[in-house]
């Protein structure tokens, strides 16, 4: 007949006195309370661990921070286990394991995974501002909290000052980012499901506002402001290299000589460089090259054709147009940026293949045939367009001497 073991009670847990060494008591079950010299008592689990069928103990704590009670529920809790031929070390060290992996996986940690990945869809610049705009309104306060802490609610409270300032345009960029950070720890198997699933519905929806640009009748403006502005030549060479090639800011103010093919009037943008990660040829109209010519001898030894003033070996700030714009009179009636919208107006409304306008604009389509069809065949089509639009922007620059035309390089030429 098997030997039953009598329970402990807490009197007798309670005044166990330490002894010159370590002694068991046994409350049953393979549960034991351990004293030591020292007089601490220490719960163990003595039992057989499943297929090796060796002996081994699993700690419960202390007593008194763990009680009888607590001590035999865990007892209990790891006996299920062995029922099941699992190991509840092995278990509590899986579970320990996970539970330290999650609480380091905090949102930024996750939130610069993710980046890494999306940077191979977008432009450097891009991933550059979708950074600092995680890094300025959620990473102070979100961003040390493990990735499975994340809750609506926290995220909406983060949210909640940025709205009631009325940048509701920010509000909706960080939800989205948010969002997207989310179901790319879902897809990671980080998490079970996206907790922020639908947090923008609680912000008001940003009104849709156009970039300022210009209307077409406007031009001749421009280029009369461009002629007297108080700017140095190469930042009106980029506003106009930028109108002729019709790219975007960022795209005008990194242009590198080594991008250039000049035999065959093209500027080919690589896939890097570009808002979607597609390659962009430019073909250069007559003016477009008078541009280069003029900067040749400004920045011949730069790799950029519009280098930074502090750093010959860095491009100029893609805001450098705006700033030179907005002192140029234009604040709030044209951005950098609005130079594109104010080509595709006008070329359109110039009877133009609105096709080959997109194609123009770098604005790639979800049909991928289609758009090696743009990139083969629609640069042979684009090139009379660009001569004409080159060469509308010299007509409206008439008397006010545009930087592109023969005329001005001549000018300029004999000047130095």
């Amino acid at each position: 007949m098997a030997r039953i073991t009598k329970p402990l009670t807490n009197t007798e847990v309670k005044q166990a006195k330490p002894k010159d060494k370590v002694y068991k008591l046994s409350d049953g079950g393979g549960l034991q309370l351990r004293v030591k010299p020292n007089g601490s008592k220490l719960w163990f689990l003595d039992y057989y661990r499943p297929f090796t069928k060796t002996r081994t103990t699993l700690s419960f704590g202390s007593y008194p921070s763990v009680s009888i009670a607590e001590a035999r529920k865990q007892r209990d809790a790891a006996k299920a286990l062995l029922a099941q031929n699992i190991d509840p070390k092995e278990h509590r060290a899986e579970l320990e394991l996970k539970n330290a992996t999650a609480n380091s996986n905090t949102l930024e940690h996750i939130a610069a995974q993710w980046l890494e990945v999306k940077k191979s869809t977008v432009s450097e610049s891009h991933s550059q501002d979708t950074w600092r705009s995680l890094e300025l309104h959620i990473f102070p306060t979100l961003g040390k909290l493990p990735i499975h802490k994340i809750s609506a609610i926290k995220t909406i409270d983060t949210i909640k000052p940025i709205a009631m300032r009325g940048s509701l345009e920010t509000v909706k960029r960080l939800c989205q980012r948010l969002n997207e950070i989310m179901v790319y720890s879902v897809n990671t198997g980080l998490l079970q499901a996206n907790p922020l699933t639908g947090i923008n519905k609680a912000f008001q929806t940003p009104v849709k506002k156009h970039l300022p640009t210009l209307k077409p009748d406007q031009l001749p403006t421009l280029m009369a402001a461009l002629s007297v502005a108080s700017i140095k030549i190469t930042t009106r060479c980029l506003i106009e290299w930028q109108l002729h090639t019709m790219v975007r800011p960022s795209e005008a103010a990194g242009t590198r000589w080594d991008e250039l093919d000049l035999d065959n009037g093209l500027w080919n943008i690589p896939a890097e460089r570009m808002k979607k990660k597609k390659a962009h040829a430019v073909p250069l109209s007559p003016q477009s090259l008078a541009l280069l010519e003029l900067m040749r001898p400004i920045s011949g030894k730069s790799p950029f054709v519009f280098p930074s003033d502090r750093n010959f070996h860095k491009h100029m700030n893609a805001s450098t147009a705006n700033v030179a714009l907005k002192r140029m009179g234009f604040d709030g009636q044209l951005v950098a940026h609005g130079l594109r919208s104010l080509a595709s107006t006008t070329l359109n409304e110039q009877g133009f293949d609105g096709d080959i306008v997109e194609a123009a604009l770098a604005h790639v389509g979800d049909n991928e045939v289609r758009n090696a069809y743009n990139r083969s065949e629609y640069i042979k089509r684009r090139i009379p367009m660009m001569c004409w639009w080159s060469e509308y922007i010299e007509k409206a620059a008439a008397g006010n001497m545009s930087l592109a035309s023969k005329k001005s390089l001549s000018l300029v030429k004999a000047a130095n």
